[in-house]
């Protein structure tokens, strides 16, 4: 203990010891002790010393602080001990204390590196590290968390990607969010703020840890905006996560976390004490939402957060901070941002920003409001930007919105009472602020964006230029500004201003014949652009030639030579003439070559650090990398190139229009296939129904055919038994009452045949009204034919049967009842000859009455067949008209196949005709081939590939039809 009070600074009465040499002392101590508190000693010393002596305490302690960490796990004091001693080595953060040697040694930075590296050297003491995240003491926990920050800030990959292969490291790490004491759930936000930087994967796996969930509860824990640190830090891993992270974004909205944020942008108007924290919150929740509608993101996922955005009140809450008072203007700069990308591409976003209006009396639209920031010089430069970017999102893909902010210039729709869109951007266009000019002029240019009946109808629009003098045209008056070089900046640099007309210009004329003639009958515009063109100016006027150039490539690209002075032969002769076509296309290339194009072109949003700066625009360098490769092909074609291909254009047109008629021709086949198909497919159900129909007849006939065996069956034993009473009553002597007997007999079977024939008459009946509902499914419709048909088209039998079937049930009852009637004759006889019988004389008369019943029944009984004659001679001639419609629908059906047949003869016949059209265009590519080759052979240079190939095959395709 006396040595460490040395160390320490106490009384001794030997020597003062180096530096070097206590560290020395120290280390053999922890290495070499054996009681644990003395160990624990040491490593407190040498924490007190880790400060001042670095350099020596990481050198020579390094190795001994690791074995500590492995092998006294159990004690939590010498843990934590070590844990700040290898923080205050690897930190760059502790003020490091001046030595009293005046020695040269390296920077903190270089220490830190360095200690690091020996540190992550063997994966297994990171590993150690993220197991004493486990431990719930704070001493423990707490100097962990410090010490991974530390290694995370000075060599993040490689510590990043230890952390990814450790089993539930990056989980132990996410347990510090829910820790209780604050200052731990602190240092761990700060921990995975340097986790996830620039890691996609650990971001992922962050994400899918709930860090979502447990982030925006602490954020709304907090206090939200008006919260402190805190909520910065949540923030800022919030960004982390999501920024460049398509998966995370994804996640994010699915798991409805889009909607939570509408509460965060909920600030009251009372409230005016904007504090540093306060505007830091909310920069960063605004920065939150544009990572989710970036439109460097996916188009998909944007859209759906747009989507999402509108449906949740986000937008709505957003514009609701841009028309209030009192935000700052940073946050007001952002908000605008965040705003004009919510809507950029989405036209339910777009349509209800147009319906916004600022909280003034009278009410003005939000974007009438913007634009008058954005032409005022006095207001901020970020400001201005922030406008002019939120009505380019306005305008983007938004033919409607085009629409409207044209039709504010039209001389119909202007009010003289009210500021409009476009008495704004006609202002700022001519005013005397060079950068009003440019964000003027570039505004209206994305009016016109893509949007050629815009364009038509900005020709019309007349502005007033000084009293009794006539009107003239925007188009005119921009052109007038350019020719005549007016001096509109005070400052007396009006290049800003010209470039802005001129991409205002060659917008405006791109893809705009009409437009192009316009410009072309002002006669002093052609020269103006030439002499711009041809002349040797500085390094600051390279981007107005080079522009210029480009709308007179465009005159000529776009020319309809409806001017006889200014057609595409006489623009080409006078740059041959004037400028040199080589020189052209140099002038040409300065704008792509110009140090702000590439700038421009990386992202939509203009941010430029001050106003000179701001020269091209995001659109406008995607228009010129299309134009310039046109317009140096239409520059350097001659008059015969020219005109052939005018020759191929029309060969290709023939062409063209013989493959559209065969294409025609084909699709009505089609068509009529499609027809058929369909009409057979109908005949083949109808069929099929018809033969379901069958199917039942025959087993209602069947069922006849069963009652008929049956009655057959009765009939049989009761005459064989009638015949054995008769016999026996005559020998018996008492034959009268064996008649009555008989007689009662015959009254029964007469009422069973009475039944059955009620039974086969509304069978009969029944069979009517399914031949009714045949004749009149024949007579609805020509084609279904079926119903009386087979598979194979030929009348069934099944109806020609059941009529016999019928038949011969009538006439089987015919027969017997005639036996009946036979039989009645037979009794009818018998009590003539019986009259010497007294006491049968009373049975005879009621014997003579019954029969008389019997004879009256017989008759009923005629007249009911009769009645079934007449049905079946109905019958009959129902089933000839059957047969005569079968016979007529067979018809048709030949002829439908027939047609079917030449339809398909007559699509083999064009596909053929198609077969030769190929073969004729392989021939075609063939003399093309043979044709280079020749060239070739010839030596003659080819000047540009696509141009030749595209000329030979078109004069090829000329002169192969030119015979025709």
């Amino acid at each position: 203990m006396n040595f460490l009070r040395g160390v320490m600074g106490g009384q001794s009465a030997g020597p003062q010891r180096s530096g070097a040499e206590t560290v020395q002392k120290l280390c053999d101590r922890v290495a070499s002790a054996t009681l644990l508190e003395d160990r624990r000693d040491a490593v407190r010393a040498l924490k007190s010393l880790s400060k001042k002596y670095r350099l020596e305490v990481g050198s020579q302690a390094m190795e001994h602080l690791i074995n500590v960490l492995q092998m006294d796990r159990s004690d939590s004091e010498i843990i934590g001990y070590t844990l700040d001693t290898l923080y205050n080595l690897i930190s760059n953060d502790v003020e490091e204390e001046e030595p009293e040697e005046n020695v040269h040694k390296p920077s903190s930075e270089d220490l830190a590196v360095q200690y690091t590296e020996i540190f992550i050297k063997q994966p297994e003491n990171l590993t150690l590290l993220l197991s004493l995240l486990e431990e719930f003491d704070f001493h423990v926990r707490w100097p962990a968390v410090k010490l991974l920050t530390a290694l995370l800030k000075n060599l993040g990959p490689q510590v990043q990607q230890i952390i990814l292969v450790s089993p539930m490291g990056v989980s132990r790490m996410m347990d510090l969010l829910a820790d209780s004491r604050e200052v731990i759930r602190n240092d761990g936000l700060l921990l995975l703020q340097q986790l996830t930087k620039g890691n996609a994967a650990i971001q992922k796996i962050v994400a899918f840890e709930s860090a979502f969930e447990r982030l925006l509860d602490i954020i709304t824990e907090e206090g939200m905006s008006d919260g402190g640190i805190v909520v910065e830090d949540c923030l800022l891993l919030l960004v982390n996560l999501m920024k460049n992270n398509s998966s995370n974004q994804n996640f994010f909205k699915e798991g409805s976390y889009i909607q939570r944020m509408k509460t965060w942008f909920e600030v009251a108007e009372e409230n005016l004490n904007w504090s540093a924290q306060k505007v830091t919150n909310l920069h960063l929740m605004l920065q939150l939402v544009r990572v989710l509608v970036s439109p460097v993101n996916p188009p998909g996922a944007t859209s759906t957060c747009q989507k999402s955005a509108f449906q949740c009140g986000l937008l709505q809450q957003l514009c609701t901070i841009l028309m209030a008072t009192g935000v700052p203007a940073d946050i007001l700069t952002e908000t605008i941002n965040t705003v004009s990308e919510v809507i950029r591409g989405s036209q339910v976003n777009q349509d209800y920003f147009a319906s916004v209006n600022a909280p003034s009396n009278p009410p003005r639209p939000a974007i009438v409001v913007l634009l008058m920031s954005m032409v005022n010089e006095r207001q901020p430069f970020v400001l201005r930007c922030a406008v002019l970017y939120c009505f380019q999102c306005f305008l983007y893909k938004n033919q409607r919105g085009q629409a409207e902010i044209v039709a504010t210039l039209l001389p119909t729709t202007i009010d003289a009472n009210s500021i409009s869109a476009g008495q704004l951007l006609c202002g700022g266009l001519f005013s005397a602020d060079s950068l009003s000019n440019w964000c003027a002029a570039v505004a209206l240019a994305h009016a016109l964006q893509d949007n050629s009946v815009q364009k038509e109808q900005l020709l019309r629009v007349q502005l007033a230029t000084s009293l009794g003098n006539p009107p003239v045209s925007l188009l005119q008056q921009c052109t007038n500004i350019l020719s005549q070089g007016v001096k509109i900046n005070r400052r007396g640099s009006n290049v800003q201003t010209r470039v802005g007309l001129l991409m205002l210009l060659s917008t405006w004329m791109t893809d705009c014949p009409i437009a192009v003639t316009h410009f072309l009958h002002n006669q002093t515009n052609v020269p103006f652009l030439t002499a711009q063109i041809s002349e040797n100016l500085g390094e600051e006027e390279q981007l107005v030639q080079g522009l210029c150039a480009l709308l007179l490539g465009i005159c000529i690209y776009d020319n309809e030579n409806s001017l006889e002075n200014y057609t595409k032969e006489k623009l080409k002769q006078l740059i041959e003439k004037r400028i040199g076509k080589e020189i052209f296309i140099e002038k040409l290339a300065y704008i792509s070559k110009h140090e702000l194009y590439s700038r421009a072109g990386q992202k939509p949003q203009p941010s430029y650090s001050i106003p000179e700066q701001m020269l091209l625009d995001h659109e406008f360098t995607k228009l010129v990398k299309e134009l310039e490769v046109l317009i140096i092909k239409a520059v350097q074609k001659s008059s015969e190139d020219e005109k052939k291909e005018e020759e191929v254009k029309k060969s290709l047109e023939q062409h063209d229009s013989i493959v559209s008629q065969y294409k025609e021709l084909i699709r009505e086949q089609d068509m009529q296939l499609n027809e058929l198909k369909k009409q057979v497919t109908a005949l083949t159900t109808q069929n099929e129904q018809s033969q379901t129909t069958i199917t039942q007849q025959a087993a209602q006939i069947q069922q006849l055919k069963d009652q008929y065996n049956l009655l057959k069956i009765q009939g049989k034993p009761v005459d064989s038994h009638h015949h054995m009473h008769n016999e026996a009553a005559e020998i018996n002597g008492i034959q009268p009452k064996a008649d009555m007997e008989e007689i009662g007999r015959l009254q029964e079977e007469l009422e069973q045949l009475k039944k059955q024939h009620g039974i086969l008459e509304g069978q009969l009946a029944e069979k009517d009204l399914i031949i009714d509902k045949m004749q009149m499914s024949q007579i609805s419709g020509n084609k279904d034919t079926d119903d009386c048909t087979d598979n194979s088209g030929e009348p069934t039998a099944a109806p020609h049967k059941e009529l016999e079937t019928l038949r011969t049930l009538v006439q089987t009852q015919a027969a017997e009842i005639s036996q009946l009637q036979a039989k009645k004759q037979e009794l009818e006889n018998q009590p003539a000859a019986m009259t010497g019988l007294g006491s049968g004389d009373v049975d005879s008369d009621s014997s003579l009455r019954r029969i008389t019943q019997l004879e009256s029944r017989v008759s009923a009984l005629d007249d009911e067949n009769q009645k079934l004659k007449g049905q079946v001679k109905v019958l009959t001639e129902e089933k000839d008209s059957l047969d005569q419609q079968m016979t007529r629908t067979n018809n048709t059906v030949v002829i439908l196949q027939t047609d079917k047949s030449r339809l398909q003869q007559e699509v083999v016949e064009s596909k053929k005709e198609q077969d030769d059209l190929l073969v004729l265009l392989a021939d075609q590519d063939q003399k093309i081939f043979s044709l280079k080759n020749k060239l070739k052979e010839l030596g003659e240079a080819i000047e540009d590939e696509d141009d030749m190939e595209s000329g030979d095959q078109d004069d090829d395709d000329y002169d192969e039809d030119e015979p025709n």
